[in-house]
């Protein structure tokens, strides 16, 4: 009898000690998700800063030493360099643009705007040369009619670009805010790679140290191998554009380094360019083949130059680093290209020490 009241508490006890470990865990869970539903809106942010801070950290180490090692006023200047790197373009293409509306719709309203007419050889384009060429010569003929006609189209593509235009402003805001997070964090690098050391080797005791260092350099390996070649490739390109003066020369190279930064083939942009200069009857046929071989080399430039920048300094393979960064952009957008990145090396540096461990005998 005795044994089964003993067998009763024992239950009652340990049902008691389930309950209250459940309503803890519940509790924590509870705060916890809390904490991170006031964190989320800084997140992406912060996640950014910590991309530019690592990258760009070597800079910064340099101008500490050119500034006798004053941290403070280091990382205010880095700071105002990289955000002015940021904010003049920006405010410059903004200002072309307002002033680009502006000058058409002035135009519109004065009824002195006026639509070149196209060459014939835009009829030779394939599968849509007919139709732009139709519809181009309309708008130099009767622009009211060529609007009245397309006004639908127009519409779609008026909200997407005021949709894009938006959304571009928040992009730039929110990099504002990662850089000034960046400087706080390249001024305080030591407190920062110890509390992300710390991390780690809580995960990992084993390999904790080797993941911090795996982490920053796959970070700059994807700075430079996806951003720093879709810059020179943007910039290569670009040149050509200016150099046989085709109408908003930087605005296709933008559309270029957009194209090279989401591994998209930049033959996209490149191709209606090339086309719209041959269409022109004042270019020389020189001038044709050697702007068409400038673009082309322009348009694999990024191919070429990838197995020389991407896993530099990293000990995993290269198509790894590239995969992770393709697949966690199409999952997450840009910041994939990170994200993606860092969490397939460790994965694959896992793998690896998984293989290399010594199989155990079992015990007869």
């Amino acid at each position: 009898m005795s044994n089964l009241q003993d067998s009763a508490s024992n239950n009652e006890r340990i049902e008691k000690s389930v309950i209250n470990l459940t309503i803890k865990l519940g509790v924590l869970l509870l705060l916890y998700i809390w904490c991170f539903n006031i964190i989320k809106p800084f997140i992406v942010p912060v996640v950014w800063a910590v991309v530019i801070a690592v990258s760009l950290y070597p800079l910064y180490l340099m101008m500490l030493g050119k500034l006798g090692g004053r941290k403070g006023v280091t990382g205010t200047v880095f700071t105002l360099i990289i955000l002015s790197l940021l904010i003049i373009p920006v405010v410059m293409l903004s200002g072309s643009m307002i002033d680009g509306v502006q000058s058409i719709s002035q135009a519109l309203d004065n009824g002195t705007f006026s639509v070149p007419a196209p060459s014939d050889n835009v009829k030779e384009w394939p599968v849509i040369g007919e139709k732009i060429h139709a519809a181009w010569l309309l708008a130099s003929v009767n622009i009211d009619e060529a609007i009245l006609k397309f006004t639908p189209q127009l519409k779609t593509i008026g909200s997407t670009v005021f949709s894009a235009v938006l959304g571009g402003g928040a992009g730039v805001l929110q990099f504002v805010i990662s850089i000034i997070i960046a400087g706080v964090l390249m001024v305080n690098a030591e407190g920062s790679i110890k509390a992300v050391q710390n991390l780690f080797l809580k995960l990992s005791p084993n390999f904790g140290d080797e993941f911090v260092k795996m982490s920053g350099a796959t970070i700059r390996s994807v700075a430079q191998g996806v951003i720093g070649i879709g810059i020179v490739q943007a910039s290569f390109v670009g040149l050509g554009f200016w150099a046989v003066d085709v109408p908003g020369a930087g605005l296709w190279a933008l559309l270029v380094l957009i194209l090279s930064i989401a591994q998209l083939p930049p033959f996209i942009v490149i191709l209606p360019v090339i086309a719209y200069v041959f269409s022109q009857d004042d270019t020389s046929t020189l001038t044709l083949v050697l702007f068409t071989a400038w673009s082309s080399f322009g348009a694999i430039l990024d191919g070429i130059l990838k197995p020389f920048v991407m896993g530099r300094g990293v000990d995993v393979p290269m198509l790894v680093i590239l995969l992770g960064a393709i697949g966690g952009m199409i999952m997450s957008g840009i910041l994939g290209l990170f994200i993606g990145a860092i969490v397939l090396a460790l994965g694959y540096i896992l793998y690896t020490h998984w293989l290399d461990l010594p199989e155990e005998t079992p015990k007869v």
